[in-house]
């Protein structure tokens, strides 16, 4: 992840209540810098416009915290966004006393002013705040917003690939360079499938022991997929390997089936295991917005999430099972099975991963979609992963939705998402929501 810089810009007037401004200030830095250490906070508050100049020219901020201190003019917002083009979540503070004496700050008239200017300015889906910094609402907006910031100062250095094209009928994961680039600030580059297929049967059984050994330890029941699909695996998975590392590849979609039983008869689906656990989101069946939702989803929980479609239905539990062939990350599996290798459920070919998925109290359903007029939407769904075993052959996961589970179906159907989706460990739905502000997406509950 590039480096990351969020700015603190408390503004006010030097007419209001200065005692009870001071106040608000230092236990407004010292909440932000619990979110983000390395936040920007200037040496006093901003009670000028000159104060304000002098401030911001020492920015290049990823993000802004703007607030309202006291009441300010749009002249305040007006000079930070003249300068930079950047998410900005507006923080209006609570009046701390009501007792038919003095108006103390006035944060909220200001916040007016200030969300004005925004709209003013183009910016329709800002971020913002309500609260004291001692309130917990506050400080969860506060770290969903930075959360959201960092994902999409992630982005614009993010560069993934397509490998191969997505298989007759599932065009749905395609992209174009530009799209990705204009909307996310994601570089895409793309090669064909066949040739890391040429790489991987180029390389030597010496070249690929590594990834041999590296898989064997990561996974149970390698030893009885027969050799040759082994020693195939070990050099697809270095092929993919140095690909990602020399193209310096964060994301990745790869064409699967067919080809890689036909042209080069081991599976793909263990090298993508291997990869999202070594940090590169990996998605089969090419669908380029699912690795990049899986990316997203990586840098929310930190970690691997779980990439299928939603194959079964159970009203009476108020679940959905997630499942695919076999790529799931080994972290992903449960501990009292660990990530078992098998075949293909299609295929009967090797290996490929065989288990259920671990239960984790807090989970987010989520996918980035894409309409045919080109516009984008987020789905997310929050709920928990249940402790299932494994449903079918494959790799899956149970997930006991927030709401109704069969409503929530039958609506993702009839509004026409994708078959894929992710699922992360931990609630990111506030994160996810700004996220979508910032990207000005449509978010679809």
């Amino acid at each position: 992840m590039p480096a990351f810089q969020l700015a603190y810009v408390p503004v006010g007037v030097p007419t209001f209540h200065l005692e009870s401004a001071q106040e608000q200030f230092d236990r407004s830095a010292a909440l932000l810098k619990s979110v983000e250490p390395d936040v920007s906070v200037p040496d006093k508050m901003l009670l000028t416009l000159d104060d304000l100049a002098a401030y911001l020219d020492t920015l290049a901020p990823d993000a802004v915290v703007f607030q309202n201190l006291t009441f300010a003019n749009a002249a305040y917002m007006s000079e930070v966004l003249r300068r930079f083009r950047c998410p900005v979540l507006l923080w209006t503070l609570r009046e701390p006393v009501i007792d038919g004496g003095r108006l103390r700050l006035n944060s909220l008239t200001g916040a007016y002013s200030a969300a004005n200017t925004l709209r003013a300015f183009g910016q329709k889906r800002f971020s913002y705040v309500f609260g004291a910094p001692d309130e917990a609402s506050v400080y969860e907006a506060v770290r969903a917003f930075v959360g959201a910031a960092r994902v999409r100062c992630g982005m614009r250095s993010l560069r993934m690939a397509a490998v191969g094209h997505t298989p007759q009928g599932f065009g749905f994961g395609r992209a174009l360079d530009t799209e990705l680039m204009s909307k996310f600030g994601v570089e895409l580059t793309a090669v064909e499938a066949r040739e890391l297929i040429d790489d991987a049967k180029g390389c030597s059984d010496a070249k690929c022991a590594a990834f041999l050994e590296k898989t064997a330890r990561a996974t149970r029941g390698f030893d009885k997929t027969p050799d040759r699909n082994r020693l195939d695996h070990a050099r697809l998975y270095k092929a993919y390997a140095d690909f990602v590392r020399k193209n310096r590849i964060g994301a990745l979609a790869s064409r699967c089936w067919p080809d890689f039983f036909t042209a080069y008869g081991t599976p793909v689906c263990a090298v993508l295991s291997l990869l999202n656990d070594d940090g590169v989101a990996s998605a089969c069946e090419a669908d380029v917005y699912g690795a990049l939702s899986m990316w997203v989803g990586m840098q929310l929980s930190g970690e691997p999430v779980f990439f299928g479609d939603p194959v079964s239905l159970d009203e009476a539990e108020n679940t959905v099972t997630f499942w695919h062939c076999g790529a799931a990350a080994c972290s992903l599996a449960r501990k009292d099975t660990g990530a078992v290798v098998g075949v293909h459920p299609n295929r009967k070919i090797g290996p490929a991963m065989d288990f259920g998925c671990e239960a984790f109290p807090e989970a987010t359903v989520f996918r980035i979609g894409r309409e045919p007029d080109g516009s984008f939407r987020f789905l997310i769904l929050e709920g928990e992963a249940l402790d299932k075993p494994k449903q079918f052959t494959g790799a899956s996961i149970v997930v006991r939705t927030a709401l109704d589970a069969r409503a929530a179906v039958e609506r993702s159907v009839e509004a026409g998402f994708e078959p894929h989706f992710v699922v992360m460990k931990g609630h990111h739905d506030a994160a996810l929501e700004a996220l979508a502000k910032m990207l000005e997406i449509e978010v679809w509950r």
